[in-house]
């Protein structure tokens, strides 16, 4: 019988563990990838302010704190079913039952498919398996690839790639198809442009991205963007191009793309075809909560925070009784704010009042320091989900 039962053994699950285990609960952290560290393991990125964020390193700072206080983990371990029961939650795994007083789901985050023709060729991937193929297990992903997506993610991870040596040849969008909608709209990206412009090398992109806050500049920029695209690192990013198609036989050897509307249609006549040996899609995230949805937990469909939410408040604790979530599962954002929900969710379950205090204020800070957003409008999202949370506790 545990104290506490973490589901996810990325940044927030490991920074609950510890959180935990200094008030001298007993915490299990099962996970099943073979490694602790979650999807902090594959990132690689220079901050602003000119320092490097290495995941692999800040991933072994917390091993290193979470064992120093004894705290278990577990990896390799698959939870598919949870009973909510009378002294708590019921946890089927791999390994067995666990039985746990409280229960916290740190589940993290999945990447958005985006289907085109093609897409189930050898050498095509997500961007996140990329980022780990790359990082984690240090293996070449190919030659030459490019990248279907624009957006915060790909961005980010397109650079990491190369940093790694790995030739991109551009990004650009999908075609436009009932899945593809908004991802194949040159307006929509634009406004996820917007968010990341400001980490441009160039001075000219990011004193642009201040100006075009204003959408009817945003709709200007889609009208009259640049064929060639526009530079970020060297490597052109597109929002007026499409791959139509991925092309090979037995595995990945071009692809197709060609000229897009401001609206996204097809420019007939406009193809041609890419040499490439990889193709990296690149969705976005949704967070993974499953396991919230099998024991009953309430949910709310948040935009602002990339889709389905467990309802949950301040302190990082949801309707049930005994069940916390943190991290991605509570909305898409970065690793540094995954960790520090982590910390709060940890007081939270040991009820230490004093510092729950400061871990809410730590997850504010961090959020309102963060280089990056993958959804604009977090903080009105996350205070549409604690107004859900009051409202359901009342109508109990």
């Amino acid at each position: 019988m545990y104290d506490v039962v973490i589901i996810g053994a990325g940044p927030a699950g490991l920074s609950a563990a510890i959180a935990c285990r200094e008030s001298d609960l007993n915490v299990i952290v099962i996970d099943e990838f073979p490694k602790p560290g979650g999807r902090l393991l594959g990132q690689l990125h220079q901050e602003p302010n000119g320092e490097w964020w290495n995941g692999v390193e800040e991933t072994q700072n917390l091993i290193d704190k979470a064992e120093k206080l004894n705290a278990e983990i577990k990896c390799g371990v698959s939870a598919h079913h949870i009973e909510k029961v009378e002294h708590g939650y019921s946890i089927h795994t791999s390994i067995g039952i666990l039985n746990t007083t409280n229960l916290l789901l740190a589940t993290g985050a999945a990447e958005t498919a985006l289907p085109l023709p093609g897409w189930t060729l050898p050498g095509v991937m997500s961007i996140g398996a990329a980022q780990v193929m790359t990082n984690v297990h240090r293996v070449r992903v190919g030659n030459k690839g490019i990248v279907v997506g624009v957006n915060v993610l790909s961005a980010a991870i397109a650079r990491e790639l190369q940093i790694a040596g790995i030739e991109l040849h551009s990004m650009a969008l999908p075609i436009s198809n009932p899945v593809t909608k908004n991802h194949a709209n040159p307006r929509h990206v634009m406004d996820g442009l917007v968010r990341i412009a400001h980490l441009a090398p160039s001075t000219f992109l990011r004193l642009g991205s201040k100006f075009a806050k204003a959408a009817w500049v945003r709709n200007l920029a889609v009208k009259f963007y640049p064929k060639g695209g526009v530079k970020m690192w060297g490597m052109p990013i597109h929002i007026r191009k499409a791959i139509v198609q991925i092309n090979g036989t037995e595995k990945v050897e071009s692809i197709t793309m060609c000229d897009i509307t401001s609206d996204g249609e097809m420019i007939a006549g406009s193809e041609e075809i890419i040499d490439v040996d990889f193709v990296c899609i690149a969705g976005g995230l949704y967070p993974l909560a499953e396991l919230a949805a099998v024991i009953g937990c309430p949910f709310q469909y948040v935009e602002e925070l990339g889709g389905h939410i467990p309802i949950h408040n301040e302190q990082m604790e949801t309707p049930l009784k005994g069940l916390y979530v943190a991290g991605n599962i509570t909305g898409i954002e970065s690793a540094k704010v995954a960790r520090a929900q982590g910390t709060l969710a940890g007081y939270s379950i040991a009820k230490n009042k004093v510092k729950i205090a400061q871990a809410m204020n730590d997850v504010k800070l961090t959020r309102e320091s963060a280089s990056i957003q993958f959804h604009p409008d977090i903080v009105e999202g996350r205070e549409r989900i604690q107004k859900s949370f009051k409202e359901y506790q009342k109508a109990q």
